[in-house]
């Protein structure tokens, strides 16, 4: 399945996601179903159906991952970027949270048990705090990712981590109210945290821009959504940040910007998705 990315000209809309609970909620799966980037499953080396990750009951103080720890009371905001625009031949993840990361190796052991390659690690300082970024490729392809499960899986996966090791990070996460030691003090209102516009991109695409709240399968489902209405994604960024979730999409309709009566219906469906949910209860 080639999303988020152009292949052979177009791109395919992806089946929903849901999540699986096993006895308790610090206990959860991912389901990939099947790796249709180009993943290589061979009988000697096999991925997993599941990607199954464990999120500890920690206290405080914060068990940091590479035993980097700060004394800052204020606790920042997370921000897990996965950006497909950047590099024609990678995608790059950034991950920041304030100063308090250190050179996440259990991370990158994370995403390589996901048949990644980290073909490139920088960390920079600015304002804001450290950022850690990663150029990653499929291990077996040597490309950049471009299936909307594995990208949801990626992100999921470093989300987790930072829950593991950096348990006050649940406070400031959608996800650390089912999975974290602390869940968020305020919740997001979707319809006020929803925002959704579409601008000009040059002359064969759109840029649809998606503000929301932040909940597992998001990516996907948003993939999935835009496509089943006949709309090519081409690239985009998707950015978590906190509780919130910004997703920008360059898109386009038969190999041109999206009609203004097109939009219209891409935005209705949008709202109306992410007003009704599909991931079950009963998935949790």
């Amino acid at each position: 399945m080639a999303v988020l990315a152009m292949t052979s000209g177009s791109l395919r809309s992806s089946p929903g996601v849901k999540l699986g609970g096993l006895g308790s909620p610090s206990l959860w799966c991912y389901s990939l179903g099947r790796f249709r980037s180009g993943v290589a499953t061979s009988s000697k080396t096999r991925l997993p159906s599941y990607v199954a990750v464990r999120t500890p009951r920690a206290a405080y103080p914060t068990a940091v991952e590479d035993g980097c720890s700060s004394e800052t009371n204020r606790i920042p905001t997370p921000k897990v970027i996965i950006d497909q625009d950047s590099d024609p031949d990678a995608t790059i993840v950034e991950i920041t949270f304030g100063d308090r990361l250190g050179t996440l190796l259990d991370t990158m052991n994370s995403l390589k048990n996901l048949g990644l390659h980290v073909v490139k690690a920088n960390v920079y300082l600015d304002s804001s705090g450290k950022h850690n970024r990663f150029a990653i490729t499929n291990r077996y392809t040597g490309r950049k990712i471009d299936d909307p499960e594995l990208l949801e899986t990626i992100r999921l996966t470093i989300i987790n981590n930072m829950l593991q090791y950096h348990p006050e990070s649940s406070s400031q996460l959608a996800m650390g109210a089912t999975f974290g030691v602390e869940p968020p003090e305020q919740k997001v209102d979707v319809d006020i945290a929803t925002r959704i516009n579409i601008y000009g991109d040059g002359p064969n695409k759109s840029l649809l821009v998606v503000e929301t709240a932040d909940r597992p399968g998001l990516l996907v489902d948003l993939v999935k959504i835009i496509t089943d209405i006949n709309i090519t994604v081409q690239s985009g960024e998707f950015d978590t940040e906190g509780l919130l979730t910004k997703a920008k999409f360059h898109v386009s309709y038969r190999n041109k910007p999206i009609g203004m009566s097109l939009q219209q219906v891409l935005s209705n469906s949008l709202r109306y998705f992410l007003r009704r949910p599909t991931t079950e209860e009963a998935s949790f």
